[in-house]
């Protein structure tokens, strides 16, 4: 959220947590400021969504840089956005990189490792984002982070059990039933089908839907209606 979309308000009844753009790849402290606002107002856990430093890519193009500046990189987002919370009389509630550092970090154990140790630094109340089966869950375990498994609603999965590279034909998915059907099978099946026809242990624990897909707003309500089921 508040990566220039606008949907954030028609979102918020729909969902538990928020990942809110830092200011590196999309956003600023205005809209960082109105995101925080709107999730007090509907009681949704705040989160912090750290990227590189991108913004003409959306920070969704993979970059090398030495351990001591993604350190920083996530630190420097970590106490923008929490000196914000702490403006309107909230708190951070976890931290879920962004785009392409997170890809990364799902398969870098090393670049995972940092990742992690910054967030503890920072705060080590915090909870930490990362995707299930991943390093980034690993990682975050041994520096003794609290973890949150995800998953992704609107993303189609390989056999190692990474998310398709957007870059690749059907990484994204775009139709109603086909997110119902991968949301129910993360929740009743611990399991996801991956784009090859097989079906994959997973963990999840919570489960994302990108805000700025042309569907995000329809996505959630059904993905909310289906958990509220009985």
């Amino acid at each position: 959220m508040g990566e220039g979309v606008g949907n954030e308000k028609e979102l918020m009844p729909f969902i538990s947590s928020a990942n809110i753009a830092c200011g590196y790849h999309a956003g600023d402290a205005a809209t960082m400021r109105h995101v925080i606002n709107l999730c007090l107002q509907y009681q949704v856990h705040i989160g912090a969504h750290p990227s590189f430093l991108d913004k003409t890519n959306f920070g969704r193009t993979a970059m090398q840089l030495p351990a001591s500046a993604i350190h920083s990189l996530i630190t420097a987002q970590l106490q923008i956005i929490n000196n914000i919370a702490l403006e309107c009389g909230a708190v951070l509630h976890h931290v879920k990189p962004h785009g392409a550092l997170y890809n990364m970090a799902a398969r870098d154990s090393v670049l995972a490792n940092v990742i992690a140790l910054a967030v503890k630094e920072f705060d080590e109340s915090l909870v930490y984002y990362g995707l299930s089966g991943s390093v980034m869950i690993t990682e975050a375990d041994k520096v003794g982070l609290k973890t949150a498994s995800e998953v992704f609603a609107d993303r189609t999965y390989q056999s190692d059990g990474t998310l398709t590279p957007r870059s690749e034909p059907n990484a994204l998915l775009t139709d109603m039933d086909e997110v119902k059907k991968q949301v129910f099978k993360f929740v009743k099946e611990n399991k996801v089908r991956t784009l090859t026809g097989q079906d994959i242990v997973i963990t999840a624990d919570t489960i994302c839907i990108h805000g700025d897909g042309p569907h995000a707003v329809d996505f959630a309500k059904a993905a909310y209606k289906q958990l509220h089921e009985k």
